[in-house]
């Protein structure tokens, strides 16, 4: 259920900030392990989720030191950024704590900061 950016996709023009991890939830079971059905909400207000990464931020940033011969260097190029471990289509699960619940166009996605991330699970081969 990776969901990728497409030209024609909603989410290319968002752009996700600093350390922060866009995360769709993935549909999971509405019956528990003893065939119990759960309204629908329940599963949510568990304190750990998983979901699929949607969009990233680029990193942690680290500015560097201003130098006095670098005053022609334009802003962009003075700051550089630690990347982060999570990719797009990656499987997070993630502390629901430590994130927060955002609606854009009709859906319901979670900004995460990498901290609150305790496990991906990537596709590509080790």
């Amino acid at each position: 259920m990776a969901i990728h950016l497409t030209q024609d996709n909603k989410l290319k023009k968002l752009i996700v900030v600093g350390d922060r991890v866009l995360i769709k939830l993935s549909t999971q079971n509405e019956r528990t392990d003893s065939g119990l059905y759960l309204p629908p909400g329940m599963q949510e207000k568990e304190k750990v989720q998983q979901g699929y990464v949607i969009k990233t931020g680029p990193g942690y940033a680290l500015p560097l030191p201003s130098e006095e011969d670098d005053a022609w260097k334009p802003e962009e190029d003075k700051v550089k950024y630690i990347p982060l471990q999570a990719k797009e289509g990656d499987l997070a699960i993630f502390l629901l704590s430590g994130s927060t619940e955002v609606s854009y166009q009709g859906e319901k996605y979670y900004i995460v900061p990498q901290g609150a991330i305790l496990l991906l699970e990537r596709e590509e081969d080790l």
